[in-house]
C-alpha cells in the first residue's frame, strides 16, 4: 500500500519494557503506518498488552503464534505487513519521533530500495554509532557488513516490502541470531538503490535486556555456529564476497566461543585448532584479541580463563582467585 509503513516489532518476555517501544512508535510525527505486534508464544503478560494497544490504536494489529524463535517472528510480520515500506523494532528498544517520517520522505524523494540511518548504543556509555556507507552501493554496504564497519541489524534499515517476494528472501527458521545479516545480505546481493540519513533515530538498549547468549558458550552454542557457518555458506560460496563472510563468521564464532566459553583448553583446541589462521584475516578484531585466540586455539585457553578471573576479581576488589 503506497506511503504506508510496517513496522514488525517480534515479542517475547517483553512485558517490563514493551510499553516504551510501542509508546515511540505510537509518536511517530509520520502517521501513516501500521505496527505489526508478533506475539512469539511469550509466556508472560506480553500477550495481553499487544491486544490492549490493539484495541486501543486500529493502526496496530497482533499476532499470536506458537514459539518459534525471533525469525520465526520476524517472518510472521513479512508476511502479514502491509506497508510499501518495512522497518523492524525490537521491543526492547525505543525510537525517536521523527524517524520513520525522515526515513520515509528520503525513501520516496529518492526512490530508494533501502536506506540507512545512525543509531544510539544506550550502555553504560552512550554513543552514537555512526552508519555512512563509504559508497551508496549494494557492494559496498555488503562488503562493509563482513568487514565490521556497518551493523547490519534490521532495525536501522527502511527497506521496500516488494523486495522480500521479488528476491525469495525469507528469515531462516534455524536462526535467532545472526538472522538480520543474513536477510539484509540476501537482499544486497541484488543492486539496491540505497540512501542514507546523516542521524541516529533508533535507541539500541543493551542494559536493559542483556544479551544472554553472550554469557555463556556450551556444546550447542558451538554447534549452533556450526549451522549458521554452514547456512552463510550455502547462500554466498558462489559469490565475490564469500571469503569475508567465512572470515567474518568464524571471528564472530571464536570470540564468541572465547568470551563465555565452560570448554578446557583441550575441548576449545579440539574446537578451534582448524581455524586459527582463518580469523587473524578479520579487519575488526583488534590485534590483542587475534593474539589471544590464536594461542587459545593451540592449547592456551585455560591460561586466559585464569587470566581473565584475576582481571574481575581486582575490579572486584577481590584479591583471590574465585572459581566459577
Amino acid at each position: 500500500m503506497e506511503g504506508l509503513v510496517s513496522i514488525i516489532v517480534p515479542v517475547y518476555r517483553a512485558e517490563k519494557y514493551l510499553a516504551r517501544c510501542v509508546d515511540s512508535i505510537i509518536s511517530q510525527t509520520y502517521q501513516n503506518w501500521e505496527l505489526l505486534l508478533v506475539d512469539d508464544g511469550s509466556p508472560d503478560n506480553s500477550g495481553i498488552l499487544c491486544d490492549n494497544y490493539a484495541a486501543s490504536d486500529k493502526r496496530i494489529r497482533v499476532f499470536h503464534k506458537k514459539n518459534g524463535g525471533v525469525s520465526s517472528a520476524r517472518q510472521c510480520g513479512l508476511d502479514n505487513a502491509k506497508g510499501e515500506y518495512v522497518i523492524h523494532a525490537d521491543p526492547d528498544d525505543w525510537v525517536e519521533p521523527e524517524m520513520i517520517e525522515f526515513l520515509y520522505l528520503t525513501a520516496r524523494k529518492e526512490d530508494s530500495d533501502m536506506v540507512i540511518c545512525d543509531f544510539f548504543w544506550d550502555s553504560s556509555v552512550p554513543f552514537v554509532s555512526k552508519q555512512k556507507p563509504m559508497i551508496l552501493s549494494s557492494e559496498s554496504v555488503l562488503n562493509s557488513f563482513f568487514e565490521g564497519e556497518l551493523h547490519a541489524s534490521c532495525c536501522n534499515k527502511l527497506i521496500r516490502s516488494s523486495l522480500f517476494k521479488k528476491y525469495d528472501i525469507k528469515f531462516p527458521l534455524q536462526l535467532s541470531l545472526y538472522e538480520d545479516l543474513f536477510v539484509n545480505s540476501s537482499l544486497l546481493l541484488h543492486k539496491l538503490k540505497i540512501s542514507y540519513v546523516p542521524q541516529a533515530f533508533y535507541h539500541y538498549d543493551v542494559t536493559i535486556n542483556p544479551d544472554s547468549i553472550s554469557k555463556s558458550y556450551t556444546e550447542s552454542s558451538y554447534k549452533y555456529d556450526q549451522l549458521v557457518c554452514n547456512l552463510f555458506k550455502e547462500k554466498f560460496a558462489s559469490t565475490d564476497v564469500y571469503p569475508k563472510v567465512k572470515t567474518a563468521m568464524i571471528a564472530n564464532m571464536i570470540r564468541r566461543a572465547y568470551n563465555g566459553s565452560n570448554f578446557s583448553s583441550l575441548e576449545f583446541m579440539s574446537k578451534f585448532f582448524r581455524y586459527r589462521n582463518i580469523f587473524l584475516k578479520c579487519k575488526y578484531l583488534a590485534f590483542s584479541e587475534k593474539v589471544r585466540y590464536y594461542f587459545s586455539c593451540i592449547g592456551f585457553f585455560g591460561l586466559f580463563k585464569i587470566r581473565r578471573r584475576i582481571v574481575l576479581n581486582l575490579k572486584n576488589k577481590k584479591w583471590f582467585i574465585v572459581y566459577e
